[in-house]
């Protein structure tokens, strides 16, 4: 079951809806991060219909999600220009999800930025080779994925795909991209000497447009390691669209067991 399929059979409660997880959305014993941010920003978007755009996310991966989950959420405020809404995704088990959602209208500035570049050796979409079909976790058949960076002689705390949405129709650009932006693994994974599980802990977003968009639903997603001892690790991450601008950045922190 796709995401919109998903959202066009949740039922409505106080202060937001419930929803069943599908199988095919799982992670080991939870949902995927992205899924259940995506839950989690649609409840937020739906506190009003005159809210500005999103700039920024930050999201904590505190328990397990699976099976039926309620997600509900509340304005924290709203301010002339800006607004902050929280939001919480919880199961039988507990919470498992809570988020804090920036959106901001456009201000006039002096200051005029922007230095994201895609890496320098990036192989363009219509040129990447895909992913081998059945690899990865059960999620990954919601996505079409391309390898992004060319392949190195050593391994590399470094990892960039392309990321394509095979059911988006009728996905608000946002809710899309957040479902897509956390689709890769630990930019640390291939340099583990074992197998050993892997969990997000906490995830940053910030937007660097008011609307993504890019040809034919392709996003570049790159996940770069700069830490990893004694089971934490730090990485950062960003993500283009297909004429290479730079959509969001943001930075993870993953827990290691292994």
């Amino acid at each position: 079951m796709s995401l919109p399929d998903t959202l066009s059979n949740l039922r409505r409660i106080d202060g937001g809806f419930a929803t069943i997880v599908p199988d095919g959305w799982m992670q080991g014993r939870t949902s995927y991060g992205g899924f259940s941010a995506a839950l989690a920003l649609e409840a937020a978007r739906g506190l009003a219909d005159d809210l500005p755009p999103l700039r920024s996310a930050q999201v904590s991966f505190i328990g397990p999600l699976a099976g039926e989950v309620e997600v509900r959420a509340r304005i924290l405020r709203r301010g002339r220009n800006a607004s902050w809404i929280s939001a919480e995704v919880s199961s039988a088990a507990g919470v498992g999800l809570t988020a804090t959602f920036v959106f901001m209208g456009a201000v006039d500035s002096a200051l005029h930025l922007h230095e994201v570049p895609p890496p320098a050796n990036v192989v363009p979409v219509d040129q990447a080779k895909p992913l081998p079909e059945g690899r990865g976790p059960g999620f990954a058949g919601h996505f079409n994925r391309r390898f992004g960076l060319p392949r190195t002689d050593r391994p590399e705390p470094e990892i960039g795909w392309w990321v394509q949405l095979k059911d988006r129709e009728g996905l608000d650009p946002m809710v899309e991209l957040m479902l897509c932006a956390d689709a890769l693994p630990p930019g640390v994974l291939f340099m583990m000497p074992n197998p050993a599980p892997i969990s997000s802990m906490t995830w940053l977003v910030n937007l660097l447009t008011p609307l993504p968009e890019t040809r034919d639903g392709w996003w570049l997603l790159r996940s770069a390691g700069n830490y990893a001892e004694k089971g934490c690790s730090s990485q950062d991450m960003a993500i283009w669209n297909a004429d290479g601008t730079a959509v969001a950045v943001g930075m993870q922190s993953i827990a290691l067991f292994g």
